[in-house]
């Protein structure tokens, strides 16, 4: 069962003749005009996806290895790449 309810919408008077035009252009009402971009708008926003969202990876640790001085990048990159033969 479809209801029909009455309403009052302000349109910007440039765009209300815009749509006329095009409405009896195509042959339709403005009625039917406005539903149809109605309906495509909100299908529009109901199918995009939702924002991405960044899981927290983070973690609790024991710090820095003993003898790693923090801040000095030359050594923890030592450490990193020791047992890769580099």
């Amino acid at each position: 069962m479809v209801t029909h309810i009455k309403t009052t919408i302000d349109i910007v008077d440039g765009l209300l003749a815009e749509a006329k035009r095009v409405a009896d252009r195509e042959g339709t009402t403005l009625r039917a005009l406005v539903e149809d971009g109605l309906r495509r708008v909100l299908a529009d926003r109901t199918n995009q996806r939702p924002r991405f969202k960044l899981r927290d990876a983070s973690f609790r640790g024991r710090g820095l290895q003993p003898g790693v001085r923090e801040g000095d990048w030359d050594q923890i990159r030592d450490l990193a790449y020791e047992s890769r033969g580099a």
